[in-house]
């Protein structure tokens, strides 16, 4: 984060402080942490005190790919939205929206990130008018049991959300999900989420 004293503050939020890493403001420093650990999670604001937070997604998904990334977004324009949804990211938030005044929901952000989902509230995802892409961005194959599946995880439900969702058990909805990521090429569920926001996807 830019702002040293907002980051203080943010630091010593209890499910942050308890499993902080470290806390700083600028892209180099993360990157140079990245090379002997990598983070389970990463919060970055889109402007740093030195460098960008899009760029730092982007560089950390690199040297470290399973590491979920949240972007909290000052700048409420579509390019922007894109660009975090293209480096990576599992979540954004406006922090215009934040403490109540909006769609975002920094534990909610938290809970669904960390079992599996990705977090993209729906004033984010208006702004960034992914409704009018063309699906043909999707293979072809998929299933209508599979396209019903990675609507959901588009949606940032987890498996048995989706199970309840699809009246199907747990393992079905694995084993779906498996064939998904398979079909769209990419490395889990996030990822394939992501794909399918781009694809204009939801349910």
């Amino acid at each position: 984060m830019a702002d040293p004293l907002t980051l203080g503050a943010f630091s010593l939020l209890p499910p942050i402080s308890e499993g902080l890493i470290g806390a700083y403001t600028t892209e180099s420093e993360v990157v140079e942490i990245t090379k002997s650990c990598c983070p389970d999670l990463l919060f970055v604001t889109e402007d740093l005190e030195e460098g960008c937070g899009i760029s730092l997604v982007r560089k950390t998904k690199l040297a470290c790919p399973d590491t979920i990334c949240l972007v909290f977004l000052r700048t409420e324009t579509k390019s922007m939205v894109h660009h975090c949804i293209e480096a990576g990211a599992e979540g954004a938030m406006f922090v215009s929206s934040l403490g109540g005044r909006g769609d975002g929901d920094f534990m909610g952000a938290l809970r669904k990130t960390l079992h599996g989902g990705i977090y993209y509230p729906r004033d984010v995802l208006q702004a960034a008018d992914f409704a009018n892409n063309p699906q043909h961005l999707l293979p072809s194959d998929l299933t209508k049991k599979e396209s019903e599946v990675l609507s959901c995880l588009a949606s940032g439900s987890t498996n048995k959300e989706i199970a309840e969702r699809l009246f199907v058990s747990v393992e079905t909805v694995k084993s779906h999900v498996s064939a998904v990521i398979g079909k769209l090429g990419v490395r889990n569920r996030q990822a394939a989420a992501v794909v399918a926001i781009q694809a204009g996807v939801a349910m």
